[in-house]
């Protein structure tokens, strides 16, 4: 890209794509949801911890630095850091 386009805004880059859910699985009452998202050819990690509690649906978003090459690898690496959280913070993860 020419330095002109850079300098006023003709960018090349595209934009991140939306999240799309990747999977879910169930730890200790809780869901946690995989939702990558694209960016730069790869996959970041970002995932959602949900449970109800007193009726009320409770929940929990976190996203990683890791990227990966395809949206399974950042789904499992989602899931495993959920399971993390879940087990290091139980329902405080939710103050």
């Amino acid at each position: 890209m020419s330095f002109w386009k850079k300098l006023f805004g003709g960018s090349s880059e595209k934009a991140p794509e939306q999240a799309k859910e990747a999977g879910k699985i169930e730890h200790k009452d809780y869901t946690v949801t995989a939702v990558p998202f694209a960016d730069s050819g790869q996959y970041q990690v970002c995932g959602v911890i949900s449970k109800v509690i007193d009726g009320e649906l409770k929940e929990h978003r976190f996203i990683r630095a890791d990227r990966c090459p395809s949206i399974d690898d950042a789904a499992n690496i989602t899931f495993n850091k959920g399971r993390q959280i879940i087990d290091e913070q139980g329902d405080n993860m939710f103050s």
